[in-house]
């Protein structure tokens, strides 16, 4: 059975669990070995602060009781009226099992409940897992890219999709 609710302030190692899991598999390749490892380390402790300040904008995905995806939103800083979608991971122990899947319908069901119309979201364009989840869901690339500087000095490209709530 997958369930969803809105992750608490005690959820900071679950979260950062699930990030670093899925951090690793997906982006931990594009990076040197000892730039990979300290992101790991950051995204496992990076969630206790975060939640502490507002936990109301990520919701948890769990799987037999097991914490397996996460997905942090707000209101977009840069296309007003607009949600943004900052954050969708899932371990991968959860990956092919749904849990994503019912994490998306539950992150655009409170998005559309707070009133937004439209979410948009980054995701980096060499990860075709993600690019292919987004699409599935009916996210459409806008055409705008940009570059992100992870801290190791060399930006990857980021690519913007957008869907209906």
């Amino acid at each position: 059975m997958i369930t969803v609710r809105a992750a608490d302030p005690d959820d900071g190692e679950a979260v950062g669990e699930i990030h670093a899991a899925a951090w690793e598999a997906a982006y931990a390749p594009f990076f040197t070995p000892e730039f990979a490892a300290e992101g790991v380390r950051s995204r496992r402790t990076r969630w206790h602060a975060r939640l502490a300040e507002d936990p109301r904008t990520l919701l948890l995905a769990e799987a037999g009781g097991r914490p397996l995806a996460m997905s942090w939103s707000c209101p977009s800083t840069t296309r007003p009226g607009l949600a943004e979608i900052l954050s969708f991971y899932g371990h991968p122990d959860g990956w092919g099992s749904g849990v994503a899947a019912v994490l998306m319908e539950a992150t655009l069901d409170r998005l559309r409940g707070d009133g937004f119309a439209r979410a948009h979201l980054w995701t980096l364009r060499d990860t075709p897992r993600s690019r292919r989840f987004y699409a599935k869901w009916g996210f459409a690339g806008t055409g705008a890219a940009r570059l992100l500087d992870f801290g190791d000095g060399h930006p990857l490209e980021q690519v913007e999709y957008e869907r209906e709530c």
